[in-house]
């Protein structure tokens, strides 16, 4: 079989396989409900509820929404370079107490003006932090995934030593910030719901980094990077600079998706207040096979099972662990069918076809 019909058999295959996954996953969720004794059809109706039904309800589904569409976004920007941002949490973390400083210290100006200024800090410090690990991987090539993982850490510490010494609001016991000038909030959208403005923002980003990859010379050139990199330095690509550019891109997306908590939901910064949403964006951007196309359907079908989770607890008694359950059924057997795709390529490699 010919490379390119290979190929296009892949892309066509991954999909469908994908779909197989996410099947499986409810096949034997739905059996440990039945195991459990569990009414099925009550139960489904209570997570399609808890997702979708009422303005509140559809607006906590916008809510998750956002932040797994931006951490896939930045995890599989950074993949296309081969370059792996496992970091999008302490990035995450600067770029939302970079925009809880700004928003509560600049005063005076508009919200058209107030907003995109504090966006393009918080992805600053986001990118400046991706830096770091990115430039150790491309001059000493010190592991990225190690060096990203231990600065999380440093990240959150020093963020809450900001929060809890140095930039305290002094009138809650808490440890947060200041509340945020009110011209630096996001608008709220499906009230009650905390869901706002930002995810607009995040689709925008999407349809941007479509365009940057897809249409512009600097995506043709950190694609080439992640699929050869030698081949990209033999044709005088600066491989190791775009590895870099990369890393920060990502970083720049996970600062921003921080900035996006700070001004749209929670108005200040709280101290330890994400829970690991850096890191699920691995699981939205490996079951989109770092496609950015797909990234925005994953990360709502992730979104709506999170969302209806908590209805379905709430109305049926069945824990929202078993969600979880499900999730990890649909990442294994995703994972699963990379793996096979890699493999078959490499098998076709050593037959003496050419490996796209």
């Amino acid at each position: 079989m010919k490379p390119k019909l290979l190929d296009r058999l892949n892309r066509l295959q991954s999909p469908l396989n994908v779909l197989v996954a996410v099947i499986i996953g409810f096949v034997i969720g739905t059996g440990l409900m039945l195991i459990e004794g569990h009414d099925i059809g009550e139960a489904y109706a209570a997570l399609f509820n808890g997702a979708f039904s009422g303005r509140f309800n559809f607006g906590g589904t916008l809510e998750r929404f956002v932040p797994l569409l931006l951490s896939g976004l930045a995890f599989a920007i950074s993949s296309k370079a081969a370059v792996f941002n496992v970091g999008v949490e302490g990035q995450l973390y600067f770029g939302a107490m970079t925009a809880a400083y700004f928003g509560y210290i600049i005063t005076g100006l508009p919200r058209f003006l107030h907003i995109p200024l504090i966006l393009v800090l918080a992805g600053i410090a986001g990118a400046i932090w991706a830096f770091i690990p990115g430039f150790l991987r491309a001059a000493y090539r010190v592991n990225e995934v190690c060096t990203t993982i231990m600065l999380n850490y440093v990240a959150i510490y020093c963020t809450g030593y900001i929060v809890n010494h140095v930039f305290k609001n002094p009138n809650i016991g808490v440890p947060q910030t200041p509340n945020i000038q009110e011209s630096a909030r996001l608008a709220r959208i499906l009230m009650p719901s905390r869901a706002n403005s930002g995810v607009f923002i995040a689709l925008g980003l999407v349809v941007f980094f479509i365009w940057l990859m897809d249409y512009t010379t600097l995506g043709y050139k950190i694609k080439t990077v992640g699929l050869n990199p030698q081949f990209a330095t033999y044709a005088g690509f600066q491989a190791r600079s775009i590895m870099v550019g990369a890393m920060a891109l990502s970083g720049m997306i996970g600062g921003i998706m921080g900035a996006i908590q700070v001004l749209g939901i929670h108005g200040y910064f709280l101290d330890n207040f994400s829970k690991s949403l850096g890191f699920d964006g691995i699981m939205v951007a490996l079951l989109a096979r770092n496609n950015l196309k797909a990234l925005p359907f994953v990360a709502f079908l992730l979104a709506a099972l999170k969302s209806g989770a908590v209805g379905m607890e709430r109305f049926t008694g069945i824990p929202r662990e078993l969600i979880g359950i499900m999730e990890a059924v649909i990442i294994l057997f995703a994972a699963a069918e990379a793996i096979i795709v890699i493999r078959r390529r490499i098998s076709y490699g050593k037959g003496g076809a050419e490996v796209v």
